[in-house]
């Protein structure tokens, strides 16, 4: 039983270290909305979404008002749109025309983004799934809420190489369709190698198809938190600066705990996970790379940050567990590089490379994340950046993914800024050595040999 008590206490951590319950994120079905003709379809997805969400948003706000922790996002992930969309979806543009229903949708509910604009290939494609991916170019640019993400990838199938290489073509086609906006639609766009169903995040949410028709899941956030509590410990051994990280955590998890139950009861919809991902912001304080300084690295990124990375994943994850009935999602560290302005500067400085990064998600959840890349990157290094990320969830047998940016017109040291929660940072360097005859094979990788458990 949550106690109120255990919300009152984090005053200081609100006031002070920016502690938030990040998300409240509705998962929708859209399996009972499938109709053979796209007109319908659309009616029903429309109609779906707004009557169920109508509250969401001041249900969220009334949580966060009562109890004092604010809740900064709320948001919709639906069915994969390629799996709902199947029937009356016959070319990229009919796609094109379930975006804008979607975004209409999360508008008129008032969320900042809808996730589920998704096609999960990792081992093959339907023409559904690729006139999805096909459309998601133009879509991202003619919407300003939806998000996509296509999972390439599992430990159980493999990667499907074709559809990495056709994703290298498409984060190119999304950049140049938004380039008067510093690419912005590739910062709305994720692959994924197993991707959770339930992850509450985006750009990377959908509501799988073995979820209920509707949940409500959670993620909780608390970066400032953490590195204040790391940095009364500083030069501690470790058995210290572990228990008091996953202390912390619990903490923080209680409140998205709580927060959870109490949106479930006022919206009538079932309390499906609690993510305890640590998600930073551009604001000050409330940085992944400023807790990994506080445990004793001059920047992220210098020698000691994977293993440092590695102690606050897994002390957040025991923290978390014992706090919530329900854990899920993604349930780790996230580095995005904009939206962490500590982990900018120490791509500005030098600190902090892609390769870095790539070693870095061996340890974390989502490592490649928001990075700004020169305009001219070739698709096939693209898709190779790409490939690298899902062979490590791949053999990891955990959840990576990959949110680049080309940044047309632009090059290593210019600026990107995107603004909000997205944040800005320069362009960072890509290895440019061809890797064209490797991406341009075809097929699919085979799964690794422990992932034959049955």
């Amino acid at each position: 039983m949550v106690e109120f008590h255990e919300v009152f206490e984090t005053n200081d951590m609100v006031s002070h270290e920016n502690l938030d319950v990040r998300t409240i994120t509705m998962g929708i079905s859209l399996l009972d909305c499938i109709d053979p003709d796209l007109d319908r379809f659309l009616e029903k997805i429309y109609a779906k979404i707004t009557t169920l969400a109508k509250n969401l948003v001041s249900v969220g706000d009334e949580i966060g008002m009562e109890f004092g922790v604010p809740v900064i996002n709320k948001r919709i992930s639906i069915t994969p749109a390629a799996i709902a969309g199947a029937a009356a979806c016959r070319s990229p543009e009919d796609f094109v025309r379930v975006a804008e229903t979607l975004d209409r949708a999360a508008r008129d509910v008032g969320v900042n983004f809808i996730g589920g604009f998704s096609a999960l290939v990792q081992k093959g494609m339907t023409e559904a799934d690729r006139n999805l991916i096909m459309s998601i170019p133009e879509a991202l640019a003619r919407t300003e809420r939806v998000c996509s993400s296509i999972s390439l990838g599992s430990t159980k199938t493999g990667i499907n190489m074709d559809a990495v290489r056709l994703m290298g073509d498409i984060v190119v086609k999304a950049a140049e369709y938004t380039k008067d906006a510093d690419s912005i639609g590739c910062a709305k766009l994720v692959v994924f190698c197993n991707p959770a169903d339930d992850n509450p995040f985006m750009a990377g949410a959908f509501h799988g198809v073995t979820e209920a028709d509707c949940v409500l899941n959670v993620g909780v956030s608390g970066p400032g938190v953490v590195k204040n509590a790391v940095a009364k410990v500083k030069g501690q051994d470790f058995e210290v600066l572990c228990e008091t990280i996953k202390k912390t955590a619990f903490k923080i998890t209680r409140v998205g705990q709580l927060y959870a139950k109490e949106a479930s009861k006022r919206l009538g919809v079932p309390f499906g996970i609690v993510d305890l991902s640590l998600a930073p912001t551009p604001a000050i304080g409330d940085s992944i790379a400023d807790i990994i300084h506080e445990m004793g690295m001059e920047y992220a990124g210098a020698p000691g940050t994977t293993a440092a990375l590695a102690i606050l994943n897994d002390q957040v994850k025991k923290g978390g567990v014992m706090a919530s009935s329900y854990v899920g999602g993604l349930s780790g560290a996230f580095i995005p590089v904009t939206e962490d302005r500590s982990m900018a500067i120490a791509a500005e400085v030098g600190a902090l490379t892609l390769e870095k990064l790539e070693a870095m998600t061996c340890v974390c959840s989502v490592g490649l994340d928001m990075i700004a890349i020169p305009g001219n990157t070739p698709a096939t290094t693209i898709a190779g950046i790409i490939a690298d990320e899902m062979a490590i969830g791949m053999v990891n047998q955990k959840t990576t993914a990959v949110r680049i940016i080309p940044v047309i017109g632009k090059d290593v040291g210019d600026v990107v800024e995107f603004g909000g929660l997205l944040g800005d940072a320069k362009i960072m360097p890509v290895n440019m050595f061809d890797c064209s005859a490797f991406v341009n094979r075809g097929g699919r990788i085979p799964a690794p040999i422990h992932s034959f458990k049955n």
